[in-house]
């Protein structure tokens, strides 16, 4: 799977901060998740707004069809049922954002969190979807979702398959690409269920996850001279 030299090199510059980033933006800074944090907040004040005016589920609701307000695809990941849903998502925010932001770079990071984010909410109104038309399957589709849990998962997915543990354990024991993959799928089964409650899209917290874990298998934040070298030696 991994050389034990190429292992270490990458478990010694994994979440150390570059110098600059390959696209021009600097790296090893918080400033992403506070200007994410900025966007939750004045996200939330137009929620308010518009919720008055009836038109919330307009501009900030993922729901099918997706061609009937497609801009819903990036602005749901953004927008909160409420204040509960809101500071919980800030919090998984600082957890498992912190680390990421301070190893790459400010656009990098915005747009892994509004791509995986947009994924996995499609994904919870596509699948739930299909699953309802199937017979004796007792799914119903998704009316409707919102909210960062699917970024916030794919955040931590990335740091479960990129971190130091995990690079340094590849050093010396070589694991099959096919267990490899269903360790992570079963890892991210038992974590989407351990935050499984009533109205909680559960396939977007599935999707986010396994979409973090092979983000972070590719290390597709990494920036630098050691992320090209390594990108070489594949």
């Amino acid at each position: 799977m991994a050389s034990r030299s190429r292992s270490r090199s990458q478990s010694n510059t994994y979440l150390r901060s570059d110098s600059g980033g390959t696209d021009g933006s600097a790296s090893g800074s918080s400033s992403p998740i506070l200007e994410v944090l900025v966007v939750f907040a004045v996200v939330f004040v137009a929620q308010g707004i518009t919720t008055v005016a009836g038109l919330m589920g307009t501009f900030f609701v993922l729901a099918p069809p997706l061609t009937t307000n497609p801009w819903t695809i990036v602005t749901s990941v953004y927008a909160h049922s409420g204040l509960g849903h809101l500071v919980s998502n800030t919090l998984a925010l600082l957890v498992f954002g912190w680390p990421v932001a301070r190893a790459t770079t400010r656009l990098r990071f915005h747009a892994f969190f509004a791509i995986t984010g947009a994924i996995a909410g499609v994904s919870q109104i596509v699948i739930t979807g299909v699953l309802a038309a199937l017979p004796f399957v007792p799914v119903a589709p998704t009316p409707g979702v919102l909210g960062a849990s699917g970024a916030v998962f794919a955040l931590l997915g990335y740091l479960v398959a990129s971190n130091r543990l995990s690079t340094g354990l590849a050093s010396f024991v070589t694991v099959p690409q096919w267990l490899s993959i269903l360790v992570f799928v079963g890892l991210a089964i038992a974590v989407t269920f351990a935050t499984a409650s009533p109205g909680v899209a559960l396939i977007a917290h599935f999707t986010g996850f396994l979409v973090g874990v092979g983000a972070g298998r590719a290390r597709v934040l990494q920036v630098g001279s050691s992320a090209r070298s390594d990108a070489a030696r594949r």
